[in-house]
């Protein structure tokens, strides 16, 4: 956990964490972890709402988030679990309530409905301002006159940027493809009537011209104000914006990736009150093997596979894992990847993109991601490792619970959007462990050689 000493900081009033975030998945939560730990806020992020036994150990926070899986869930799901983060966050007394979503926003009126999250979470912030921030100009995200982009592919100089509804990989997401690039139109399929949009050309007016702008549309009693977001200064307006509205008023929902966390720490950053430091980390060299899955079938993600070459691959067949013989298929695997573990072999176990199309059409997808979390345990039974790699959203999610961890804490940074986290667990053989998280669509592509080589921080400075 990171921390400094000066209680005086803006994160920390009264000795209780003042911005509090639920990730939708799993990797998108350390993303934002990363952001607030090494602005120099303490931050804690859990694997289940806080309770009084995990509180009592960490001490003083200044930011505090729970790592779920509402990306994957249906309404009702949904609506049981936020109603007990934001009963916990609201006991905290948190300021800034952030319900963390992908960068692109995918999700779907039945399936991770940001609607529903913004109804449920809604009843704990009394706030008139529901602030949706619409882009991440460090992982390429951008948002204009209320329409999301993307770029495609690592960030090597050659990927396009595409409107979210030509994307190649989120149009076409198996599960929550975008149809829609306007935001508002997005977030009005979902149940989100009432949404107005402050675009770009606002911030250069200055702070005053903004909240007057922002007054205007409060108005209008809107379910949700969507920001524009182009570039890193845009968020440093929309921060002051945030933090002024959060100390005027009742306690605050903002919606939005881990760009809602740089425009906090932004503002702490131009406040003379706030006692945090910004931390440079590097991540060491592994001393023994390292251990990757990679559930995720983006292309990203097998672009990374076939760089990683420092690795043993090992394919897994999706539709072994989750058919009728799926237990013996598993424990195979598991024989074989520990076996390789114990020779000294870094080992990389994929699932296979041969026929993607019949993984679909089987429905064997809603069973992979719970396949692979099995799998991993099994690993982590057999062997005691130092570090290890998960690739792929709902992979994570469902994983990393299965390991029965109960935080995670900062570490370093990898590449934009992926850190490297410790895991905070009672049982011995799983504390400790340095985790990589990241979604099919982050990372560099010679991601999995940068885990087991180290990686300092230069490539990956916040706003």
């Amino acid at each position: 956990m990171n921390a400094h000493n000066d209680d005086t900081s803006s994160g920390n009033i009264a000795g209780g964490p003042q911005y509090a975030f639920y990730g939708d998945d799993f990797t998108g939560a350390t993303d934002t972890l990363a952001h607030l730990a090494r602005a120099g806020l303490r931050t804690m992020l859990l694997l289940a709402p806080p309770d009084p036994t995990h509180l009592g150990k960490l001490g003083p926070l200044d930011a505090i988030g729970v790592a779920g899986a509402a990306r994957t869930m249906s309404p009702d799901q949904q609506r049981a679990e936020l109603t007990r983060v934001g009963q916990a966050f609201a006991e905290l007394g948190v300021r800034v309530m952030h319900y963390k979503v992908c960068s692109t926003f995918d999700s779907a009126p039945r399936t991770g409905s940001i609607g529903v999250a913004i109804r449920t979470l809604r009843d704990y912030c009394a706030n008139p301002l529901v602030a949706v921030i619409g882009g991440q100009p460090s992982l390429r995200r951008y948002c204009v006159f209320g329409e999301l982009y993307a770029a495609a592919g690592a960030d090597d100089g050659e990927s396009s940027i595409y409107r979210i509804d030509r994307h190649p990989t989120m149009s076409r997401h198996p599960v929550t493809p975008m149809s829609e690039a306007d935001l508002r139109v997005h977030l009005q399929r979902q149940g989100v009537d009432n949404v107005q949009s402050i675009d770009w050309r606002c911030y250069a007016a200055g702070d005053a011209a903004l909240q007057t702008e922002l007054e205007r549309r409060l108005t209008l009693r809107p379910d949700a104000v969507l920001f524009d977001v182009l570039d890193d200064s845009h968020l440093q307006t929309i921060g002051r914006l945030l933090a002024n509205q959060a100390r005027s008023a009742a306690p605050l929902l903002a919606v939005g990736a881990s760009s809602v966390a740089q425009a906090y720490v932004s503002a702490l950053a131009q406040s003379a009150a706030s006692g945090a430091t910004a931390q440079r980390v590097q991540l060491a060299r592994a001393r023994s093997p390292v251990f990757v899955l990679a559930g995720s079938l983006s292309p990203l993600t097998e672009v990374q596979i076939r760089a990683a070459r420092s690795y043993r691959h090992i394919e897994l067949d999706p539709l072994q894992m989750t058919g009728e013989s799926a237990h013996s298929y598993l424990m195979a695997q598991v024989a074989a990847i520990a076996a390789a573990l114990r020779s000294g072999s870094n080992v990389l176990a994929f699932t296979s993109r041969r026929e993607p199309s019949a993984v679909e059409s089987s429905g064997a997808l809603p069973r992979l991601a719970h396949a692979c979390a099995v799998l991993l345990r099994q690993v982590l039974d057999a062997e005691k490792l130092q570090r290890v790699g998960i690739a792929g959203g709902d992979t994570s999610s469902i994983a990393v619970r299965a390991l029965g961890a109960w935080g995670l804490s900062y570490l370093a940074p990898l590449s934009a959007g992926v850190s490297v986290c410790r895991v905070h667990a009672d049982n011995p053989q799983l504390d400790g462990i340095e985790l990589m998280l990241k979604g099919g669509q982050m990372g560099e592509v010679d991601l999995f050689e940068k885990l087991l080589e180290g990686h300092g921080d230069n490539d990956c400075t916040d706003v």
